[in-house]
Formats: structure tokens, C-alpha cells, sequence
């Protein structure tokens, strides 16, 4: 048995009116790949950030032991100096720099009071090979794809001689391929002394690369599993997340036979003058009254922008091609006239374009609807407050009030705002870009139950998905997208993965 490199006792963080971590003990150790899972809430990035010192020594009680001895970090300077490196979901690098800047800043190697650029540059070639990124250090980080850009962050980690390295959910934007890469490159730093913790949402790739999981629920520790004892599976990591078991990932919904046509496209292209390319090409699909189709393919496929050429074209792109909404041909140039139209468009990017994260629930959930609301051109605030109550309810929004900031909320509530905001202005066509990214299973299951029930109800919804179990399980018809063409078209009857797949990459 490997001696412990990290111990946390009794760790308790509190905030205003929230116990976010209670009495939690974690042990890691040395050389492996530790995986701490939970649902939104549970406390694992709150964890991390006492660990990390972000949380500094006094905001909590309980103790941080490394190589043995009690630690009190005051800052992330603190930590990063005895060897232990996090990296978030949202990476810190800056994008107009280079690699090798941004993997040397603020900690340089100087002559004197001069940088020596070409040890900055040989150093960061050593670097990427480590992390297995074959590209000119000099390359500007805008230029690089976001699994790329992960590697230059671990890169980063590397060149301060990490002896314990945190990933906080690495996986969440990456395509597969990258995310394998990832994953594989995790564990070639295990073989060569880098021990690793990760919190992932994604259990297959928790099962797949963990050696031991600990299971976080509502700020406290449930069980620690040991992966070569067979402990570890996707049903047990699901009942000690959830504190329940989930038989069905997917409800079980009656597939009714679909009604009538609501949204046609046909021979839909686009061109986006930024990229000065030709981003859709000749698309055509039908969308029918209470049916959920869905769009799968790889990042870049055109997934995206197909969904926002159709909601108002925010992006300006030069379109060609017709829309049809209930049979009556369309022509949109901004997204509110879209929404008049009955169509509303919950973002991939909830936290970028999809909320307002200083504003409180109300008003993220009324934003999209003011008028609605106002009498003489002021808002009512207690109708404000009614309406958001009642979506908060039938959301299940588990908040204190609907006057919480959302950037205080977990990642499922925040999406489950973002739903209630689009929801309220009443829509009968909804699309939904990555519905559950970054959520934990829990609130994904209840976010396929809301799905469900809208369908039930009458209304049609477009999912697009990077996840193909999701796809799958929630989709009546499948449409593969690939380099900005429709490759295929599959009932659910039809649709595996693997038929999926070859679409997917069929350019």
C-alpha cells in the first residue's frame, strides 16, 4: 500500500447560511489517480480550494497534511511551492501570449535582472513533450483548440515541478479524442511520479482511470472506493451520489406518433464573414410537435451554428436558404423575433451568454420576458417574485430564495435557471445546446424529466449533445452533423453509437 502524500481532516467551510463542507476527511496516495465525484454542491471544488489555497488557512477548520506535514496555505503561491498544481474547468491562461509565456509566467528564469528568453523557450519545448504537444512554444494560445490548450495548462503545472496535480472536471469541453488523450496522459504521469486528483461528472472516464473515487454528498464524505477491489461501477457511484438508486438514467416516456411539421429548414447555408468560411452547408431537417430530435457530431461539426442561424442569426452570418415556423415561411435578423415566433435557444455556454451571474434568480428568470411583466414601463416586483417562485418549484431550483445571486448556485441549478428563463417566455419550439454539460447525474435525470414532461405537453424540442448515451436515450429522431452538413438521419430504431460515429466523421 502506497503511503499517503495528502490527508485532510475534519475539514469544515462555512458561508453565509451554507455549510458547504462538513467534517470531510480525504486521503491520497502517492502515485495515484485519485477521482472525487458528487453531484453540483456537494463540496468537491470547494475542497480543492482549501486544499489549493484559495480558501486560505483561518477560513476553515481541520487540517492539510502533505509529505507528512501539517500545511497552512495562505495563498495558491503557498501550495503551488510544496508541488500542488489545480486546474480549472475555465482555464487561466492568457490567449494573445505565447506558449512558452504562458507557461513560464511568474516564474521566469532570469539573468540577473534580464529574462533569458531562449532557456524560457528551450525549457517550454520540454515541457510540451512531456504532455505529448508537438507545436512551436512560440504559437499563440488563441490559436490553439481547447484540448491543446489543456495540455499547455498541465504543461504549466510540469514546469513548477508538480508533485500533486488537480484537474477539476478536465474532460468538460473536450471532444473525445482529446478527452482519451487526456486521460491517457494522466496516466503516463502516474507512471513517472505524478500522483493526480480529478473530479469528473463523466463516470465512464471516472471508472476508466481511477484507482480509488471518493464520493462527496451535500458537504460530506461518503465512501471511498477502491477500483482494484472491484468497488468501483456506475450503479454504486450513483447511489452514493444521489443517496438513491436511478434504475433508469432516461425516463421512460410513451413515444406518441408525432404531429404536425412546426420547423422546417431547407437547403440552409451559411457563411460567417469573421471566419471567411462556409460554416452550414445545405441543411435540411423537420421538426414535428412533440417530438425531441437530436443533433449529434464532433466539436466543430456545425452543430452551433446551426442552432443560432435559426435563433435570429446573432452572429451575422450570410444566410441562404428557408425557414419555415408552422408552414409559414420565415426570415429572422435578431433573436427577438425569433422568440416572438415561438422559439427559444438555451445556450451551450451557461455561464458566458446564458446567465447574468451577479443578478439573483428573479431576474435572470424574467430577463427574456420583461414585458410581461411591466405595467407603464416598470416591473412588477412582486409578479417578478410569483413567477420566478413558481419555476423555482416546478424546477425543483434548490436555492434559499429567488433573490440568490446565480453565480452562487451549482451548475445544475444555474442550468435549470437558464431552462426557467426560456421557459417563461412560453415557447413552443425549445433547443437545447449541451443540456447538461458539467452536471452531475442527479440533476441530469431531472433535467430529462423536464424535457420529457414539455413533450408531453406539446411542445418540440432540438437537442444538440456531444454525450451519445444522451442522444439515445432522450432523442425520436437523430440527426449526425458533420462539417457543417446533415451525414445522416436516423430513427431512434436505428441509431448506435457506432452508426453515429461513422456519420460523425463521414466529411
Amino acid at each position: 500500500m502506497n503511503t499517503a502524500l495528502l490527508e485532510m481532516r475534519s475539514i469544515t467551510k462555512e458561508f453565509p447560511g451554507v455549510k458547504a463542507l462538513n467534517n470531510v476527511s480525504f486521503q491520497v496516495a502517492q502515485g495515484e489517480i485519485h477521482c472525487l465525484v458528487g453531484e453540483n454542491g456537494a463540496g468537491k471544488s470547494t475542497l480543492m480550494k482549501v486544499l489549493s489555497g484559495v480558501y486560505p488557512f483561518g477560513t476553515y477548520s481541520g487540517d492539510i497534511l502533505f509529505n507528512g506535514e501539517v500545511q497552512r496555505f495562505n495563498r495558491i503561491s503557498d501550495s503551488e511551492k510544496t508541488g500542488i498544481a489545480i486546474i480549472y474547468q475555465e482555464l487561466a491562461l492568457f490567449p494573445e501570449l505565447s506558449i512558452y509565456e504562458n507557461i513560464y509566467i511568474g516564474h521566469l528564469q532570469d539573468k540577473g535582472f534580464l529574462v533569458d528568453w531562449n532557456e524560457v523557450i528551450r525549457k517550454s519545448g520540454e515541457m510540451l513533450k512531456k504532455v505529448r504537444l508537438n507545436i512551436n512554444p512560440a504559437t499563440k494560445v488563441k490559436d490553439l483548440g481547447v484540448g491543446k490548450q489543456q495540455l499547455v495548462e498541465i504543461a504549466k503545472a510540469l514546469s513548477k515541478d508538480v508533485k500533486l496535480l488537480i484537474l477539476d472536471e478536465p474532460t468538460a469541453a473536450l471532444n473525445e479524442d482529446d478527452s482519451e488523450n487526456l486521460l491517457n496522459l494522466l496516466r503516463d504521469l502516474k507512471h513517472h511520479g505524478v500522483t493526480s486528483i480529478m473530479i469528473s461528472h463523466k463516470l465512464k472516464e471516472v471508472i476508466s482511470i481511477a484507482d480509488t473515487v471518493t464520493v462527496l454528498r451535500d458537504g460530506q464524505t461518503i465512501c471511498t472506493l477502491d477500483a482494484h477491489k472491484g468497488e468501483v461501477s456506475e450503479q454504486v457511484l450513483i447511489k452514493n451520489m444521489v443517496g438513491r438508486e436511478i434504475d433508469h438514467i432516461y425516463p421512460e416516456r410513451e413515444r406518441k406518433q408525432p404531429g404536425e411539421v412546426v420547423l422546417e429548414v431547407k437547403n440552409w447555408s451559411a457563411y460567417d464573414p469573421a471566419l471567411g468560411r462556409t460554416v452550414l452547408k445545405n441543411v435540411n431537417f423537420q421538426l414535428r410537435k412533440g417530438e425531441i430530435i437530436g443533433f449529434a457530431g464532433l466539436m466543430g461539426s456545425g452543430r452551433t451554428e446551426l442552432a443560432r442561424s435559426i435563433f435570429g442569426n446573432s452572429l451575422g452570418y450570410r444566410i441562404e436558404g428557408e425557414l419555415f415556423i408552422k408552414g409559414q415561411r420565415q426570415h429572422f435578423t435578431h433573436p427577438h423575433e425569433a422568440i416572438e415566433a415561438g422559439i427559444a435557444y438555451v445556450t451551450e455556454d451557461r455561464k458566458g451568454n446564458g446567465l447574468i451571474l451577479i443578478q439573483d434568480v428573479k431576474q435572470n428568470i424574467s430577463i427574456a420576458n420583461l414585458t410581461e411583466l411591466a405595467e407603464h414601463w416598470v416591473v412588477n416586483d412582486n409578479a417578478e417574485i410569483k413567477v420566478a417562485t413558481e419555476y423555482k418549484t416546478s424546477l425543483n431550483i434548490k436555492t434559499p430564495t429567488v433573490e440568490q445571486k446565480v453565480g452562487n448556485l451549482s451548475g445544475g441549478n444555474q442550468q435549470k435557471v437558464s431552462l426557467g428563463k426560456w421557459l417563461f417566455v412560453k415557447p413552443d419550439i425549445l433547443i437545447l445546446d449541451e443540456p447538461t454539460r458539467g452536471i452531475d447525474v442527479g440533476a441530469k435525470y431531472e433535467i430529462y424529466t423536464i424535457m420529457t414532461r414539455l413533450v408531453a405537453q406539446g411542445m418540440s424540442i432540438i437537442m444538440i449533445s456531444s454525450e451519445l448515451p444522451e442522444v439515445l436515450g432522450m432523442s425520436d429522431k437523430v440527426y449526425i452533423v458533420s462539417g457543417g452538413k446533415i451525414t445522416g438521419e436516423l430513427p431512434i430504431e436505428e441509431a448506435t453509437q457506432e452508426k453515429i460515429m461513422q456519420l460523425a466523421t463521414n466529411y
